[in-house]
């Protein structure tokens, strides 16, 4: 299964009623959506028809990010028919505000823009928004390169991995092994953490080193990847749905994230 089915696949089962994307490029990802959706791109090159309610954005994430009001377009209004004309939750505006449903990180292939992209989305997250990242699954140490010499490039954004595995314990955080370079799934986003802000420095002066890079086995061997299909069959999606849609509390997350690592195969 390739990243633009498994996406499908999530926009389906996690009944998703907010899309952001991070890195538009030709537009087939940002195509999959079908509702209110926002889309950052300093230079996207849509080439194929977007349907539904979507602005884009030619920033870069950074910079969209610093904004006064990033997740205006997608904000419910006051009164919950317009809410249901336009697609949005029908009470957010009184349940604590916009939070995403599905965010897909796809922009800069270097680890600290990545960190950075994943740093932004969790403040407007809650513990049920499910983030995505893509290129988390290098085929080779070339793929991995910071300096791209391959038709193929996914950069040294896999450092993500043991670096959110390190820091945010608190975060589920399942590899798939999707076509071409893979994808990382994360749920439990916490938009009151600190911990990456805090040490973001000093990550990142561990973390980016010249080319080549030392890219582990387990992510060259995708080991510890799920199976996209198996993911998507998964019995937590109800699950999620309601909780997200009720707006339940945090203190939901721990069962959710047993039923995940259940479906992930990993108890």
């Amino acid at each position: 299964m390739d990243r633009h089915e498994f996406l499908r696949g999530l926009h389906r089962v996690a009944a998703v009623r907010n899309y952001l994307e991070i890195g538009v490029n030709d537009g087939r990802s940002l195509a999959l959506s079908a509702v209110p959706s926002i889309g950052i791109d300093p230079a996207f090159k849509v080439n194929v028809s977007l349907r539904g309610d979507i602005h884009l954005v030619k920033a870069t994430s950074d910079d969209f990010f610093a904004g006064r009001d990033p997740l205006g377009h997608l904000k419910s209004a006051r009164n919950p028919l317009k809410n249901v004309r336009k697609g949005r939750p029908l009470f957010a505006h009184y349940r604590g505000g916009t939070t995403l449903d599905l965010a897909f990180i796809d922009g800069m292939h270097l680890f600290e823009y990545v960190l950075r992209d994943f740093m932004n989305v969790e403040r407007f997250s809650r513990w049920d928004t499910v983030i995505v990242l893509d290129d988390m699954l290098p085929r080779d140490v070339d793929e991995a390169a910071r300096d791209r010499h391959t038709k193929f490039w996914a950069g040294d954004v896999y450092k993500l991995i043991p670096v959110l595995e390190r820091y945010r314990p608190d975060l589920t955080i399942l590899p798939v092994d999707t076509e071409p370079t893979g994808v990382l799934m994360v749920l439990g986003a916490d938009p009151t953490s600190t911990v990456l802000k805090d040490h973001y420095e000093e990550i990142v002066q561990e973390w980016v080193v010249p080319d080549p890079q030392k890219v582990p086995e387990s992510i060259l061997g995708r080991t510890d990847a799920v199976q996209p299909e198996a993911l998507l069959d998964g019995a937590f999606w109800p699950t999620l749905v309601r909780a997200r849609n009720r707006r339940a509390s945090r203190g939901r997350y721990e069962a959710l994230r047993r039923e995940v690592g259940k479906a992930a195969g990993r108890l």
